[in-house]
């Protein structure tokens, strides 16, 4: 799971990042509206973490320009603003929840977890599609009852696959949602390649065969049947 933070302060930057990552997170930060605007016109993330007040900006109207590009991206407003019409102005402009400075960072990924299951599964606690079942929470897969160990680039790879069901996925797509803005830095998508190969070796060992298609020349797609 992709996630962009938005936040000027620097030492807070720092330790934000550094929990997003510990908690399994593809984590991004912009210190400043400029740069942030560049990263959400450029690339797709599961997750924002905007503050509110920056240096050369407002999150406000970096919300404004999200929502008016129609994505799907959740948002999670973080200010030490306290005032009522700022929370009901991100909230009316499409934000999905809003939390104070200070805040404990239990929290703060809890809500995040919150946000991607009402985005991207409609709130479920577990996901079911075909024989897998996947605990999101506890980061399991299992298929026909049986635990599958997957790396992280794997597991996040089957969650993409799981959030767009029978929609065919280019590798570009694949590639920026696994590495985010690195991806430009590339040589080649290759690594893809082999995340793919071991997911579909771990998936079928456990007797889900054919889950991932193969669309030669365009992508990858999660198959229904």
């Amino acid at each position: 799971m992709k996630i962009l933070l938005v936040e000027d302060e620097a030492a807070l930057r720092t330790a934000l990042l550094a929990s997003l990552k510990q908690a399994g997170y593809l984590a991004e930060a912009a210190a400043d509206y400029a740069q942030a605007h560049e990263k959400i016109m450029l690339y797709q993330y599961d997750c924002i973490l905007l503050d509110l007040t920056l240096p050369d900006g407002s999150g406000l109207d970096l919300l404004r320009a999200l929502k008016a590009g129609g994505s799907p991206t959740g948002v999670l407003i973080i200010t030490a603003r306290d005032a009522l019409d700022d929370k009901i102005a991100g909230l009316d402009l499409g934000a999905d929840d809003y939390l104070i400075k200070p805040f404990h960072l239990s929290e703060l990924n809890a809500r995040v977890r919150a946000i991607i299951r009402r985005r991207q599964f409609n709130g479920q606690q577990q996901i079911v599609f075909r024989d897998l079942l996947v605990l999101p929470e506890l980061a399991e897969v299992h298929v026909r009852g049986e635990l599958i160990t997957l790396t992280r680039k794997e597991y996040d790879l089957l969650l993409y696959l799981l959030a767009n069901p029978g929609r065919v996925l280019t590798k570009e797509a694949i590639a920026e949602h696994l590495c985010g803005d690195a991806v430009d830095a590339a040589d080649s998508f290759d690594f893809i390649y082999t995340h793919l190969k071991n997911l579909r070796k771990k998936l079928q060992e456990k007797g889900a065969d054919n889950y991932i298609r193969t669309m030669y020349g365009v992508g990858y797609k999660l198959s229904h049947e």
